[in-house]
């Protein structure tokens, strides 16, 4: 078995909020999430995989809207899963907060990176959004005269 990288991640057993890491990878440049292998890449195995084989994809598509493939793998009579997570153009979250895979790390996308991880990966930018507070009166004649 290989070891942890930036698009690799160990974990014993599944626990939901290992959706976030699935989150982090689609939102990241995709990645791998394998259940039952610990930190050193020791297959370990998982009891519950043909429950987990059914439930996880379901999963994913419920809660945060992506498909990524479910595997089922065997090495030396133990079973793992091994998901695999495509990257995704569109921003993706977990129940309204968004996660991204940076270096071996999960981080959580907040304030103003999240303003513009958004705009990012749905092809705008700043100056494309209306500012919905603004009038006419706000326009200065003087500018746009010095401006043409």
């Amino acid at each position: 078995m290989t070891s942890e990288s930036q698009n690799i991640e160990f974990k014993v057993s599944w626990r939901d909020e290992y959706l976030k890491w699935i989150c982090g990878f689609a939102n990241g440049n995709g990645g791998k999430l394998c259940i039952g292998i610990d930190d050193k890449g020791k297959v370990t195995g998982v009891d519950n995989h043909k429950k987990l084989l059914e439930d996880l994809p379901n999963k994913f598509r419920d809660i945060l809207g992506v498909y990524a493939e479910v595997n089922l793998q065997e090495e030396m009579d133990n079973y793992y899963l091994e998901i695999i997570v495509p990257r995704y153009d569109v921003p993706i979250s977990v129940r309204g907060k968004y996660y991204v895979r940076t270096g071996s790390t999960l981080q959580e996308i907040t304030g103003l990176a999240l303003n513009e991880f958004i705009l990012r990966r749905t092809g705008k930018t700043w100056d494309d959004i209306p500012e919905q507070r603004a009038s006419l009166s706000d326009i200065d004649e003087s500018s746009i005269k010095q401006f043409l």
